[in-house]
């Protein structure tokens, strides 16, 4: 289908960078607070690194399913292109509505806001530091993006690597300095514990599934799709788990619970009184690293809603000479800068984001794994080019992440209440702008 601009994406991501932009996605600001929360919903040693354990095993079961997906039907749209051909236009532009409106942007601003407060941290600007700290960091990560995808993807292959080998030292240093602490079998836990842990694990993990955004632009993406996202995943597993069990090994699991910036607890306890500074700074580089990743994956899904909806053919037009939706990225800067105002005289906006995106989240990742058996029955009545990847265990392994994703739904809109009501409202607004968009004939 052509662009809207009449250019299309090139093809400039290795998988070295493709895998950078997703670890920087996941390996982000929730490893440094998440824990104490997944920590509160466990009972011993042995089931808070179980938990984190099964986090990486689920993500690697549905990355699997996520590419033959991405290497059956590359696309810059990602998620947005498989629902659109799988369930039609108004599931499609929903998706896309929700990620401009809620997801892709409340999780800039979000990563922006906590720049923002360890920034403050370090020098203060008044009153609405935080507010201030976010919104440059907006401005300039989006001004990087529009001056190209190069110098974006090269910033973010940089600050990936400094956020693996932090965590990596970290790991190291906490196991070589920990107290030795023998691991207490598990006790017995409710399901909704359970539940609850597992929600913030995955949030932890959340973000594996934007490497199909770049499907369209990874070199050999039929053949290397695969490699990327199992590749990335098993790298963030084993980060997650190393920096975990320093944790344990050098604050207990108790005092985990207890912790709210626990990243601070454990280089306060590495380092001594300076590890609060020090914590600020490795904050700051990760949050700028999840902020420049998720604005590179956000403005590829605008840019496929512009190129397939007439009424917004602004969105869709691909700047040949930078590489870029430039418009796309302008769009969501706004959008993103908006919720950063509304941040500074709402002091809760930012966490009620938290509570309304999971739902839907999850909502879509299921809708998005569904369309997999769609594609296998259209695929027996015509007479395409098989995808180079197969997912294995075909029934069994997109049946089994279904059921995960069921279970996280359910447990998203138990634990969120009013948070869960909020974000399907604003979900169900997509659709009058649905009917006024119009999609291009041939989506329809």
């Amino acid at each position: 289908m052509k662009d809207a601009g009449g250019d299309r994406p090139a093809q400039i991501f290795t998988n070295l960078s493709a895998i950078a932009v997703i670890i920087g996605i996941v390996v982000g600001i929730g490893i440094f607070r998440l824990p104490s929360m997944v920590a509160q919903n466990v009972s011993s040693e042995i089931h808070y690194l179980a938990f984190w354990l099964a986090g990486g095993l689920i993500s690697i079961i549905g990355a699997l399913c996520y590419a033959e997906l991405a290497s059956s039907k590359p696309d810059a749209g990602g998620e947005y292109h498989f629902l659109t051909e799988a369930y039609g236009s108004t599931v499609g532009f929903l998706f896309s509505w929700g990620r401009l409106a809620i997801i892709q942007t409340g999780s800039i601003a979000l990563a922006a806001f906590i720049l923002g407060d360890y920034a403050s941290v370090i020098y203060d600007l008044g009153p609405y530091s935080s507010s201030i700290y976010a919104a440059l960091t907006i401005i300039t990560l989006t001004t990087l993006n529009i001056w190209g995808t190069h110098p974006s993807k090269n910033t973010q292959s940089f600050l990936t690597s400094l956020i693996v080998l932090i965590l990596l030292l970290a790991g190291v240093a906490g196991l070589m300095n920990g107290t030795s602490t023998d691991l207490e079998p598990p006790s017995d836990i409710g399901s909704s514990s359970a539940g609850a842990a597992m929600i913030f694990v995955l949030l932890t993990y959340g973000g594996w599934n934007e490497g199909v955004y770049l499907s369209a632009e990874l070199k050999d993406v039929r053949k290397n799709i695969t490699k990327v996202l199992i590749s990335a995943l098993c790298c963030i597993t084993v980060l997650y788990l190393m920096i975990n069990v320093a944790y344990i090994q050098v604050l207990g699991l108790e005092t985990i619970r207890n912790s709210d910036v626990i990243g601070v607890a454990l280089s306060n306890q590495l380092i001594g009184s300076g590890g609060s500074f020090v914590m600020a700074i490795i904050v700051i580089i990760s949050a700028l690293s999840t902020a420049n990743a998720t604005i590179i994956t956000g403005a590829r899904t605008n840019y496929a809603l512009g190129r397939d909806f007439q009424r917004l053919g602004f969105l869709g037009r691909w700047n040949k000479e930078y590489n870029a939706p430039i418009n796309s990225l302008l769009v969501q800067g706004i959008i993103a800068l908006a919720l950063v105002v509304l941040g500074s005289v709402t002091q809760e906006a930012v966490s009620t984001m938290v509570d309304y995106t999971a739902p839907v989240f999850w909502l879509f990742i299921l809708l998005t794994t569904g369309s997999l058996f769609v594609f296998r029955y259209k695929e027996k009545e015509s007479t395409s080019t098989e995808p180079s990847f197969r997912v294995p265990l075909y029934p069994a392994t997109p049946i089994l992440f279904m059921l995960v994703c069921c279970y996280l739904l359910y447990s998203s809109i138990a634990f969120t209440g009013s948070g869960a009501l909020l974000g399907v409202g604003i979900l169900l607004l997509g659709l009058p702008i649905y009917l006024f968009a119009r999609p291009r004939a041939s989506r329809r």
